[in-house]
């Protein structure tokens, strides 16, 4: 009796917050009772428990063998393997010849959009679900979603899956869902806590907003440098929906918001059009949460306008983004200012909108349609009204960087040509290694967004980036074609390239590469760890080989065979070649006839790095991950993340570097600030950005001086301001992500593999370097007209012109660098990143006092 006795406590402490199905669904809604509820598959009711990744997938899994309206796929991996699901809805007899309507859909875009059976047409809908893992209401409410569209019955719901077609992601983020749902689950008591600063309430540092590598995929739909992206935009473009949902959190204390958001912040190419469909489809939201007492807010604090986001993507693409928040109990119950907020409350909000979604695209399906098929039959006339044909991008000698932009361009289905012929534009030569975008192809309005240079707009206050030039971002020089006159192409767009084969090398004196390829330093770092010997070029030189010569930059890496120990040492080569598509070249004799010889003391010694990167609390997550990412990804190296309290536990002496991404470093010890400075002054090269440079500047290893925020923001003047200024004063004393460009000092060896003086860097800060006084340390400043795209206040851009944008020098033996602004944002800036690998192979060839 007494087991029996403290199992009902049990069962009834754990139900305080469970929910049945009633809850959440209005009572004459009929469901099926051969589709299983997902209480009968979890054993737990919606709300209850955070629902596991896996647990969402295998629920997902059996509604669509179950239900005869339900495919069930498998779109892609994430980092960590996690399966990418799309669940494809609509009438059973519909589903029988989904690629038949799939088609149908993508025809109405690429003709006049009269078709004469556009009105049997479904409405395409897209369902996607928390992007961010801890906003989890969105995956959690995807459950009662799918199971509505698997089991209800009746008109209402046969007129639904009648007139369109649901593509259901129920977790846009699997990494991030499954970490936050094992912290919520794992610190969760019998008795709930509501008090915010419980332990459930407050993740550890990395929060799981973020995916594998701490991005937020938010911001990743346009940059696409991620598998989690990659595959939705493919699905994406297979079926353009009419209609794109995003389903986020906020702060506990809010309401809810959907779009649209503030009406001036749109992007100027998104068409009016788009708005007034958002705004009709708000009265349905409103209609819903009215009728359910809850409250909500529109027009504000958001914003339509950088294309990178998941309810923006689909505005310059012939579709509607709505940008679903609700307040998060981060956690199964915490207290408000609205009172205790519950998670079933904040998973019904987002069931609510979900319906309200269906309903109102039923009921705007033909206006949805018509606006599609005109926002896309029109790029050819809006193309030819331009005073331009297209653009020209310089291909360069980094194959891989060029590959990359442009498979990048053909994933958001953008073509561009090769050039057949040179071509003069903006009064540079364009080779016949650089390519065409024209203008005139159904992507008219995303080519014009991702090359544009616009800096001022009619609202000057940005939620999130305000330029995001790809062709900035990798460092490819690029212009406007006035005319077709003198302009020869290649009859078809580009295509993947085909990966260059070699002829094998033969044992010789030495071998060279060149640095230019951005996969140069990955390659460089691959053969040191298979115990290759190489040195480094400091100068350029012209060495013999076979017949004829050969030039290397300097830069370029020589590995000569007198310093080889592995026996197979050219098998090695012969592999990285093929591997990484760069051409290794033999070289015959250790005399050159131009510059340095094989033996000179400017041929430096290069090792394998031993990276140290300083995380934890104060350090953002987004940049530590974005340093992460790229000597991963692009480097093949494996830093040592260590969180900043277990520093002093660390023997620095194992590393070679250590590298401080954005942050508050002020949280180190004394002891451990000591022995940064004695592990530097000893030979270690320390990097820092952003806020790591700040540290290294306070703590006087950095020798420059700065300017902080409250520096820039003083010069702003505020007299006779009144209180309603305050929000547009704010907006003009921060830089909310413009890019900007800067003088490059090119015989310094952190710049090898930069071809022009220039170099176009992101800026998101106001803190600022200044320029040193110290010759030779200067190696990025920026130009006295430095913004390049995106807006800034004139008063900061005064203030950032001629500062310093990367200042390095010696410190004892080892070597100081920082750096003003983040060289990896987001994992696209391919341009800047290789500062920071070239920090890593050459940081210790140069020596410059900072003083």
């Amino acid at each position: 009796m007494r087991l029996v006795l403290t199992l009902m406590v049990v069962l009834l402490s754990f139900s305080s917050v469970a929910k049945p199905l009633s809850y959440y669904f209005e009572q004459d809604v009929k469901f099926d009772p051969s589709i299983p509820t997902p209480e009968q598959v979890l054993g737990y009711e919606v709300g209850e428990w955070h629902v596991r990744h896996d647990q969402l997938v295998r629920y997902m899994e059996i509604l669509a063998d179950k239900s005869d309206r339900i495919n069930f796929e498998v779109i892609g991996r994430t980092h960590e393997q996690r399966p990418l699901v799309m669940l494809t809805i609509t009438a059973a007899d519909k589903l029988s010849s989904i690629e038949q309507t799939r088609q149908a859909h993508l025809a109405r875009l690429s003709n006049d959009g009269s078709d004469a059976n556009s009105t049997k047409q479904p409405a395409v809908v897209w369902m996607g679900y928390s992007v961010h893992g801890n906003e989890s209401s969105g995956s959690n409410s995807s459950l009662l979603v799918a199971y509505y569209l698997a089991a209800a019955q009746g008109a209402e719901i046969d007129e639904l899956l009648n007139n369109t077609v649901i593509l259901l992601d129920p977790s846009l983020n699997p990494d991030g869902l499954a970490r936050f749902a094992n912290w919520a689950n794992s610190n969760r008591g019998m008795n709930l806590s509501s008090d915010p600063k419980t332990r459930e309430h407050v993740e550890n540092w990395p929060s799981s907003r973020t995916n594998h590598y701490w991005f937020d995929l938010n911001r990743d739909w346009l940059l696409l440098q991620h598998p989690e992206s990659r595959a939705r935009i493919a699905k994406f473009h297979q079926w353009k929906p009419n209609v794109l949902t995003d389903f986020h959190e906020m702060g506990p204390n809010s309401s809810y918001f959907f779009q649209p958001g503030i009406p001036s912040r749109k992007h100027p190419i998104t068409p009016d059009e788009n708005v007034t469909l958002t705004k009709a489809i708000a009265n349905y939201h409103a209609k819903t949460l009215d009728e359910n007492n809850a409250l909500y807010f529109t027009e504000e604090s958001f914003d339509d306008f950088y294309y990178g986001k998941g309810s923006t993507y689909p505005d310059v693409n012939g579709g509607v983004g709505i940008l679903f928040e609700q307040a998060s109990s981060r956690g199964h119950i915490q207290d408000t200012i609205n009172g205790p907020l519950s998670f079933p409350f904040t998973i019904k909000n987002q069931l609510l909108t979900s319906l309200s979604t269906f309903k109102a695209a039923v009921d705007n399906r033909q206006a949805l349609l018509d606006y599609q098929a005109k926002f896309y039959n029109q790029a050819t006339d809006l193309a030819s009204d331009e005073s331009f044909e297209g653009y020209v991008i310089e291909g360069a000698d980094d194959n891989t960087r060029i590959k990359d932009f442009l498979g990048l361009l053909k994933q958001h289905q953008i073509d561009a040509f090769s050039l057949t012929k040179s071509l003069k534009a903006n009064g540079n030569n364009y080779t016949t290694n650089s390519y065409f975008v024209p203008l005139a192809q159904p992507q008219y309005r995303l080519i014009k967004a991702i090359f544009s240079e616009q800096k001022n707009f009619a609202d000057n206050t940005f939620y999130d980036v305000s330029g995001w030039t790809l062709a900035h971002a990798f460092n490819l020089p690029f212009a406007k074609v006035k005319s077709s006159w003198g302009l020869e192409v290649a009859s078809k767009p580009w295509q993947k390239a085909v990966k260059p084969s070699f002829a094998s090398l033969e044992q010789g004196y030495a071998f060279g590469f060149s640095w230019d390829d951005y996969l140069a330093p990955k390659m460089l770092n691959s053969l040191l760890k298979q115990g290759i010997k190489a040195r480094v070029a400091l100068s350029p030189l012209t060495a013999k080989s076979n017949l004829s010569e050969v030039s290397f930059d300097a830069g370029s890496i020589i590995v000569p065979a007198g310093l080889q120990t592995n026996n197979d040492w050219v098998g090695i080569l012969n592999k990285a070649q093929n591997e990484f598509g760069i051409a290794i070249k033999p070289i015959n004799s250790g005399l050159t006839s131009k510059g340095a010889d094989l033996g000179s003391r400017t041929m430096a010694v290069v090792s394998e790095p031993k990276v140290l990167l300083v995380g934890g609390k104060g350090v953002s997550q987004y940049e530590a991950g974005e340093v992460w990412y790229y000597l991963d990804r692009f480097v093949g190296v494996a830093p040592t993340i260590v969180e900043m309290e277990r520093l002093n536990s660390i023997e620095l002496s194992n590393y070679s570097h250590i590298v401080l991404a954005h942050g508050n470093y002020n949280s180190l010890s004394d002891t451990d600030k000591v022995a940064i400075k004695s592990w530097v002054r000893k030979g270690g090269v320390i990097w820092g950005h952003k806020g790591g440079a700040k540290f290294l500047a306070d703590q006087q290893l950095l020798k420059a001086s700065y300017l902080s925020r409250q520096d820039v923001a003083s010069a702003f003047k505020t007299k006779g301001l009144s209180y309603a200024d305050k929000d547009h004063l704010a907006g003009r004393q921060r830089i909310a992500g413009a890019i900007f460009n800067t003088n490059v000092d090119l015989t310094h060896p952190l710049t090898f593999s930069l071809k022009r003086n220039t170099l176009p860097v992101f800026k998101n800060s106001t803190w600022l370097l200044e320029a040193s006084d110290a010759p030779f340390v200067n190696v990025l400043t920026y130009t006295k007209n430095p913004l390049l795209a995106g807006f800034t206040d004139a008063v900061n851009v005064d203030q950032v012109a001629g500062g310093a944008g990367l200042i390095a020098h010696s410190y004892g033996r080892g070597t100081v660098i920082g750096m003003t602004d983040d060289p990896v944002f987001r994992g696209y800036w391919y341009g800047t990143s290789r500062l920071l690998s070239n920090a890593l192979f050459f940081g210790h060839t140069f020596r410059a006092n900072g003083e």
